[in-house]
Formats: C-alpha cells, sequence, structure tokens
C-alpha cells in the first residue's frame, strides 16, 4: 500500500508545477482522447514515448511511477492473457499442446509451493510472478512422460500478440497522464481547476462546486484511507494475524477484522473534515472566496500548442493510416 500514487501530490519544481491547473486537466483530457484514436502498435510506442518524455520534463520520478504500477499489475497481466487467448485472427505464431497428467500436475504444485515460499521474503514479487507463469507454461508443456488427464491445444495468434500489447502499452499511457496529474497538482488547485472549467454549466443547473469538492476529496483521502489500512494492518500483525497465510476462512475474518476499524475511521475523519470545513465558514452552495487566483502564463500557451499538435497528429494518423 506503501506505492499507492494515485490522489498524491508531491511538492517539485518541475514543468508541470508552473502550469495552470485548467491546462493540465484540458491537456490530460485531450491527450487520452488522442491515445484512444491510435489503433497500432507502432502509433502507440510513439505516444508511450511522448508519454515518458513528459516525465522527464516535468521532472517525475519514473521509478516512483513503476512503483505505483504494483497494484494494477494483475488487471495488466489479466487483459495480456485475455487479449491472447481470445483473439483469434492473423497467422499463427505458436502453437502447442498444453498435458494435464499425474507429473504435470506435482510440478505444478512444487512450482505454487516454491513462488509462496520465496514471496514470503518480501522481494521481487512481480518477477516471481512472471516466472512462476512461465513455469506453468513450460510444465504443461513439456512434462508428459504419462498418460494425460486432459490436454488442449494453445494457440497464440499474431493479432492476439499485438492487441494485447497494443492494450497494455495504452493502459500504462492513461495511467501515466492521471499520475503526472495528481503528483503535480494540488487538491484544492484541481478543485479550483475544475470549478471553473464546469462553471458554464450552472446554465443548465449543474452545481460544479460540489461536483469538483466531491472529485478533490475522494482524490485526497484515497492515499489518508490506504495510510490508515496500513497501520491497522500492522497493529494487528503485531498481535500475531497475517492476512499472508492461512486458510481462506481465517483469511476472510482477518479483512472483516481490518474493514470494520475503518469504516469507522471513515466515518471520523468525515466528522473532522465536515467540522473543519463549518469552522472555517463553508457553506454548500454560497459564494466563495479565494487566497489565489489562476491564471494563465505564457508557459500554459505553449502547453497549450504541443497539446493542440499532438490531438490534430492523432487526428490526421487515424485518417490517413
Amino acid at each position: 500500500m506503501n506505492n499507492i500514487i494515485i490522489g498524491q501530490y508531491i511538492p517539485g519544481k518541475g514543468f508541470f508545477y508552473r502550469l495552470d491547473p485548467r491546462t493540465k486537466i484540458i491537456t490530460i483530457i485531450f491527450l487520452m482522447v488522442a491515445v484512444f484514436m491510435l489503433e497500432n502498435i507502432f502509433q502507440v510506442l510513439v505516444a508511450f514515448g511522448v508519454a515518458i518524455l513528459l516525465l522527464l520534463v516535468g521532472r517525475i520520478s519514473i521509478i516512483k511511477v513503476l512503483k505505483g504500477l504494483k497494484p494494477i499489475f494483475v488487471l495488466l497481466i489479466f487483459t495480456f492473457v485475455f487479449q491472447i487467448a481470445l483473439n483469434q485472427e492473423g497467422v499463427i505464431v505458436s502453437q502447442a499442446t498444453m498435458h494435464f497428467n499425474l507429473y504435470s500436475v506435482i510440478g505444478i504444485v512444487v512450482a505454487f509451493i516454491i513462488w509462496r515460499l520465496l514471496t514470503n521474503l518480501g522481494k521481487f514479487k512481480i518477477l516471481l510472478f512472471l516466472v512462476f507463469i512461465l513455469g506453468i507454461y513450460f510444465v504443461l508443456r513439456y512434462v508428459n512422460y504419462a498418460t494425460d488427464f486432459y490436454n488442449f491445444d494453445l494457440v497464440i495468434y499474431q493479432k492476439g500478440v499485438e492487441m494485447s500489447v497494443f492494450v497494455v502499452i495504452r493502459l500504462l499511457i492513461i495511467i501515466t497522464l492521471t499520475t503526472v496529474l495528481t503528483l503535480t497538482t494540488k487538491p484544492t488547485d484541481l478543485t479550483q481547476g475544475l470549478e471553473q472549467l464546469m462553471r458554464p454549466l450552472k446554465k443548465i443547473g449543474f452545481n460544479s462546486e460540489s461536483f469538483a469538492l466531491i472529485i478533490s476529496i475522494s482524490l485526497r483521502y484515497i492515499p489518508t484511507i490506504f495510510d490508515e489500512a496500513q497501520k491497522i494492518m500492522a497493529a494487528q500483525a503485531s498481535r500475531g494475524a497475517d492476512f499472508r497465510e492461512g486458510k481462506l476462512k481465517d483469511k476472510l475474518k482477518q479483512i472483516i477484522s481490518l474493514l470494520i476499524p475503518m469504516f469507522i475511521i471513515a466515518f471520523i475523519r468525515s466528522e473532522e473534515l465536515a467540522d473543519a470545513m463549518e469552522s472555517r465558514n463553508f457553506v454548500p452552495g454560497g459564494s466563495r472566496t479565494r487566497i489565489n487566483i489562476l491564471n494563465f502564463s505564457r508557459v500554459d500557451i505553449y502547453t497549450g500548442i504541443f497539446t493542440l499538435l499532438c490531438f490534430a497528429g492523432a487526428i490526421v494518423v487515424k485518417v490517413i493510416f
């Protein structure tokens, strides 16, 4: 949980810290739309290179962003495998028979035990998981020294591989862009930017101030709740609880013991926030004043030009190719 970066703001002096929050919000939206216009691997690789360049220009730690991807690593693997398994278009790249027999089942069990023992060390969990998946593949592929209980052909098509890489890279780009927004924008600035951008919606009865406040509070308290969960897990571990070991029934009881104090802490935090807002004379729907007024600068103009060029380039690529 220490690697959660969603909703976190890290003070800095990079390029993106000097941008108006409205510029960053509009830029992220246009760039994400541009990414969804791309239709092949080469195009998304170029877009991924641009995203990495944005991190370097903004002086944002790439290592920290990669660590923040750990919570969604399973989702990325599932997406990759899902595309390969179900997409049956194009030329056959690989075709292999998977064997389920006594020896292959024993090999899978041994590989699982070794993986669990090594992951308890707390290091290289992602790499060990990848090795575990590859180990299962090699066991099912090459261990065929006994009569098979069941076997099937694993066929991998060219289009399936291409779409798997394409979807995963596109998800990485989207996550990187949103990370840039949250890491370099204060929650108060993000709220003010959203509020001003949605102010024209007041003409149709939409309360932009309340909506922006809800979004800001949600983003702000994601890392706070995770920190509280980490403290509770550490406190329970000091009393003998272990969330990684034990039977399924025991794990469910431990999760319930975690959820109950989490709900209590969430309600306490909400009451404290309400008291703090009330002490500052916050009135829902009332007129508000601000210390800092948002102003566009020359840097915002350059960023807007860059965004329009990227968006126009995506449109041209989609139309021509």
